[in-house]
């Protein structure tokens, strides 16, 4: 008969992120004892690092400081939101940004390469990986700078750890509140670039040749095409671009109206979504 509770699963999942049947067999090897199942958890975790290396990793979260007026933002992947919302993987999270604010980590390569607990966050990544029993991956941090910088976390489900997360930039005084509320616009209505200077000229060539490739398509006369093309590239400035699109709290307002106002102005900004 097994000397564990129902009680006793529950809270080694709550400690581990591990599958139900994973912490049942752990506990049948230990004899109920919750210390010794987490080492058989975690054993059989470290065995398992090469099989895990080609799974998909689309869950996960995104966490963010900012200090000294320098923002940071990372994102950690796991395969399932079961581990995602688990304790030990949110504190992994925790430990990953600690270890970008300390190493002031602007790439990969540095953050993984940075130090928390004593540990690089590479190793740290692989011994999450075994505790939790799936594949984990610190996929991306970001770095910026500015006279104000927001940051605002969204969670898309109440039972899972933030999803979405934004660093915003904005030079100006007294502009902490406006900056909030661009960044949870940015949140929401995911632009892709700053203003029209920051787009790639080769990018912007190809839209301009699209509109003209469709509007001679559609047999407009030849010579409102320019007209057309240059209405039709506004329109994708107005849907991509930070400034230029329609404020989500004032749709009569764009962005950089609204930003003007208040006497600020937008110099950066970072959006992350999990698994985007």
């Amino acid at each position: 008969m097994a000397n564990y509770t129902a009680a006793d699963i529950k809270a080694l999942r709550e400690r581990t992120g591990a599958g139900m049947l994973d912490v049942k067999k752990a506990l049948d090897e230990a004899e109920g004892d919750q210390q010794k199942a987490m080492e058989i958890i975690r054993v059989k975790g470290l065995k398992g690092v090469t099989k895990r290396e080609g799974r998909a990793t689309a869950e996960g979260l995104v966490a963010a400081r900012v200090e000294n007026g320098v923002g940071y933002l990372v994102e950690v992947n796991s395969e399932t939101d079961f581990v995602a919302k688990s304790a030990p993987f949110i504190e992994f999270g925790n430990d990953v940004l600690e270890a970008a604010v300390s190493a002031d980590a602007g790439s990969l390569e540095d953050l993984l390469k940075a130090t928390s607990k004593g540990k690089t966050v590479e190793e740290q990544v692989t011994e999450a990986g075994a505790l939790l029993g799936e594949k984990v991956v610190v996929r991306r941090v970001a770095r910026l700078e500015g006279d104000n910088v927001a940051v605002y976390l969204h969670k898309t489900s109440k039972d899972l750890p933030a999803q979405v997360g934004v660093l915003l930039a904005v030079d100006g005084k007294d502009a902490e509140e406006v900056a909030h509320d661009v960044a949870v616009h940015i949140a929401a209505m995911a632009p892709k670039f700053l203003d029209e200077s920051a787009i790639p000229a080769e990018q912007v060539e190809s839209e301009r040749h699209i509109a003209e490739e469709t509007a001679r398509s559609e047999g407009k006369p030849e010579k409102i095409i320019p007209q057309i093309v240059q209405g039709r590239l506004k329109g994708f400035f107005k849907e991509n671009t930070l400034v230029d699109q329609d404020f989500a709290k004032d749709s009569k307002k764009s962005v950089g109206q609204v930003l003007e106002e208040a006497g600020a102005q937008a110099t950066g900004f970072v959006r992350f979504r999990v698994g985007n």
